[in-house]
């Protein structure tokens, strides 16, 4: 069953870009692992993308991130698996949410996922 946060629905080649985005801008830009990073850098206008897992349980931990971008401007999209956004951002935990604050190496990357996500969710 859908989580009620999940704005929208992305296609797998979508999801894959996001997670291949993790994981430059890991290695060569910025980010904040985990809801409340991700949280800090919306309201703070320095996440220039959000992705947020969706089998995210409970789904109270990250079910405000999607009002709180939209608020802000601050584009965000979802993936499947919270395992694999926490590997591709270099770590050996899951995490629920992820704040792209610089993409580093990943800026076409970015400028690609944009082209592909929905401008209002």
């Amino acid at each position: 069953m859908a989580k009620s946060y999940v704005k929208f629905s992305v296609a797998p080649e979508i999801a894959g870009k996001a997670y291949e985005l993790v994981q430059v801008a890991s290695s060569t830009g910025k980010v904040r692992r985990g809801t409340n990073e991700a949280t800090k850098a919306i309201e703070r206008g320095t996440a220039k993308i959000v992705i947020i897992a969706e089998n995210v349980e409970p789904e109270e931990i990250v079910m405000h991130l999607p009002d709180i971008c939209t608020e802000k401007g601050i584009p965000f999209v979802f993936v499947p698996d919270k395992k694999e956004l926490g590997k591709y951002s270099g770590m050996d935990v899951q995490s629920a949410a992820i704040a792209i604050e610089n993409p580093g190496n990943g800026g076409e990357l970015l400028k690609e996922l944009l082209n592909h996500i929905p401008k209002k969710a």
